[in-house]
């Protein structure tokens, strides 16, 4: 009998495929440590096991997704720390230029507030309504993919063009 978390080598590499086949289409990249790679995999699984949905292996999750939203991967976080330190918190994730070599990947802080700034912050946007979000709203102007977020992305994840063909939306 397994746990309720066991995780198999058979599901993290099934994971793992979808995830590389994603990759190219997506624009963003797995981290080129496969064994490194697929333990972070391996930890959305059991996230996933745990609380019905894959937050981020590196992060403690509350276990009620309203609270957690932000860090069901990939997180909210995870562009801007792309473009800020090539990979996101956990590394899961890097740029391009990490997987070309071209660069190396260190720890980088982390941008999650503390609960009771998320908190705050959930009531604030409830109160406000959509009238005040809390990013600006980014169109690509090609495929009309929208984000929210302080920058448009650097690359389209549907269409692939770079970030000077969004234009802010709201």
């Amino acid at each position: 009998m397994t746990e309720p978390t066991q995780v198999t080598a058979e599901e993290v590499d099934r994971l793992y495929e979808k995830l590389t086949r994603e990759q190219g289409a997506s624009a963003y990249y797995l981290n080129p440590d496969v064994a490194f790679t697929k333990e972070l995999v391996h930890g959305l699984l059991v996230n996933e096991r745990r609380y019905g949905y894959q937050s981020c292996p590196c992060r403690l999750a509350s276990g009620i997704e309203e609270e957690d939203r932000d860090i069901i991967c990939p997180c909210d976080y995870r562009d801007p720390d792309l473009n800020d330190y090539d990979t996101c918190y956990c590394g899961l994730y890097v740029t391009e230029p990490v997987v070309r070599g071209e660069k190396t990947i260190g720890s980088i802080p982390e941008r999650r507030p503390p609960p009771e700034v998320r908190q705050r912050e959930r009531e604030e946007a409830q109160r406000r309504g959509i009238e005040s979000l809390a990013y600006p709203v980014w169109r690509c102007r090609v495929c009309g993919y929208l984000c929210a977020r302080d920058e448009p992305p650097e690359r389209c994840p549907i269409c692939k063009v770079k970030k000077e063909r969004f234009e802010r939306f709201m």
